[in-house]
């Protein structure tokens, strides 16, 4: 008789929550008050309810279009307009914000009773959410600034800062799992993944660092006919190198997904401007800065092609901007093409 053999499945009974690397981390800020613990924690029940919200957008008739734009003249989608409302609610509660930018929200959006409350924070409620239809992964993406002056009205001048005040920046990412990327002003990027069986975020990939150096370039290719000679002549050099292997490339066309792979695996990601789209497609304020600000603290750079993103200062709250976002050696290759080409 054939022996049986015991299976042992490792279960870590002293496991690292968000809640509790939130705490940890303002443990070791004696002049920390809370107020950023209370948004983050606000920022995790959305991100929660946002993940039940994707699983469950087939059963409950979410596909398709709401019939109405956004700011942008974007159709939206009802479950565009479903992860809006969470984020709103969630950080309500959390009474230290005084005002929010969404992409869904066509002016800033100030918070009844909080306009006392320090931090300001813009967001993208559900990135790639045209990819719903067809089950890819999409995310929420996040930034907060602290108010420079908390004792004045709140206004959209409070928002037209660049990307070095943020305080701190993270994306949600909905997919195969659903993963919480944190990146905290003191240099930190942890990425968290929802065990659903006890409802809480546990950080598996602690201290992210992107690649020096990858293999792989993220671009919608489709629109190469548009594109300058610069970003023609980095990408014609990395599909035909002069030695070594060609990049693979890889875009799914959900800002998360391509970032969050390019953070993991090194390489680039791009979305330029063109000459149908001069200013670029990406937001500024809660999509290109955000990711640049997570970008440069796991080691990586981010760009317009020449000169540093988070450098850029919005002139208007629903600002866009052409990104390139990875590895040094690949951002600094573009930043020669540029250099050398216009």
């Amino acid at each position: 008789m054939a022996e049986t053999k015991e299976i042992h499945i490792p279960i870590d009974t002293n496991p690292v929550t968000l809640t509790r690397s939130i705490m940890m981390d303002q443990r070791r800020n004696p002049d920390a008050k809370g107020d950023l613990t209370q948004i983050l924690n606000s920022i995790m029940l959305a991100c929660k309810f946002v993940s039940n919200v994707v699983r469950k957008a087939g059963i409950s008739s979410l596909y398709g279009l709401a019939g109405s734009q956004n700011v942008q003249g974007e159709a939206q989608k009802p479950i565009d307009i479903i992860a809006n409302d969470i984020f709103i609610n969630s950080l309500k509660f959390s009474n230290k914000i005084a005002a929010l930018v969404s992409e869904e929200e066509d002016k800033i959006y100030i918070m009844g009773g909080a306009e006392s409350g320090k931090y300001i924070i813009a967001f993208d409620p559900l990135d790639g959410s045209s990819n719903i239809d067809v089950n890819v992964s999409i995310g929420s993406i996040f930034a907060i600034w602290r108010r420079p002056d908390a004792s004045a009205p709140v206004s959209a001048r409070d928002f037209l800062r660049n990307g070095t005040e943020i305080e701190c920046a993270g994306y949600c990412i909905y997919g195969s799992s659903t993963q919480l990327v944190l990146a905290t002003k003191n240099g930190k990027v942890d990425c968290f993944t929802l065990d659903n069986s006890i409802g809480d975020f546990i950080l598996t990939h602690p201290n992210m660092r992107i690649p020096e150096r990858g293999h792989i370039y993220s671009v919608n290719e489709g629109n190469s006919l548009f594109w300058d000679p610069a970003i023609t002549h980095f990408v014609d050099s990395v599909k035909h190198p002069e030695d070594g292997n060609p990049y693979s490339l890889r875009y799914v066309g959900s800002m998360v997904s391509d970032v969050h792979r390019t953070l993991l695996y090194g390489g680039i990601f791009m979305y330029p401007a063109d000459s149908k789209s001069p200013h670029g497609k990406l937001r500024l304020l809660y999509e290109v800065l955000p990711m640049s600000f997570i970008a440069e603290l796991a080691g990586g750079k981010a760009t317009d092609g020449k000169r540093r993103l988070l450098d850029t200062v919005p002139e208007h709250i629903h600002q866009r901007a052409p990104c390139y976002i990875g590895s040094p050696y690949e951002i600094s290759q573009l930043e020669a093409a540029y250099a050398s080409l216009t």
